[in-house]
Formats: C-alpha cells, structure tokens, sequence
C-alpha cells in the first residue's frame, strides 16, 4: 500500500489557476469594462450653425458625422470627446471648447475659459 503526500493549499491553488478553473483577476460578478464611445462638435465659424455626435464606436466616425449635421462646406470640427461630454462657446470672434465629465462640468469649465460675454453655443454627452 503506498502512501500519497497531501498537495498543499498553494499548489492546489496554482494548479486550478492554471488549469484556468479559478481566475486571478476580477470577480466573475464584476462588470465588464464600459466601452469607449466618441462624440464631436463642428461649427462653421462665419454661420454658426453646428453639428454634433455621440456615441459613436471611434472617433473619424463621430467626426464624419457631426460634419455631416452641420452640413454646409465651412464646417470643421472643434473638440471631440470620448466617454464624457463637450461643450463649444462662443464671444466676440473666438470660439472656445472644454470637456468635462458631465454636461454642467463642461459648460461650467468653457465659460470659465471663454470670459464675459461668451454664450454657450453646443454641447454634447456621450450616453
């Protein structure tokens, strides 16, 4: 009759990690990674007529498409964001952007930025 030595808990461990039974890294409850989602702002600076766009999967996209809302040929875009939000102003022939977190912090931040007689001209959040 043989005698078979007991595993210890640490190679018990290390052998179910490798068999990939335990995971090393988060929890199985614990949420996924959120994606990352894109917006943009485009303006025509003489018109002032804007486009914007969120959620989209990369950022060429978001641009393409907040052009594409603005739709006249003078069109460029001003900021894009990613997993947040953005906000354009405007005052006296400047047009200043910022992002933030969320729609306040952005337009609290661009107006801060802009100075006196700036108004809000855009903003956009990503959902």
């Amino acid at each position: 009759m043989s005698k078979t030595k007991p595993i210890s808990r640490c190679a018990l461990i290390a052998l179910l990690l490798a068999a990939g039974l335990l995971s090393a890294g988060a929890p199985a409850h614990a949420k996924a990674p959120k994606k990352s989602v894109y917006g943009a702002i485009a303006v025509n600076r003489d018109t002032r007529v804007v486009g914007y766009a969120y959620d989209f999967k990369t950022s060429q996209d978001a641009k393409r498409a907040a052009l594409k809302q603005c739709g006249e040929p003078k069109c460029e875009v001003l900021v894009t964001f990613r997993n947040g939000c953005a906000a354009a102003a405007t005052g006296r022939d400047r047009f200043v952007t910022m992002t933030g977190v969320t729609q306040d912090e952005a337009e609290t931040k661009v107006m801060r930025k802009c100075g006196k007689g700036c108004a809000i001209l855009a903003w956009a959040c990503t959902k």
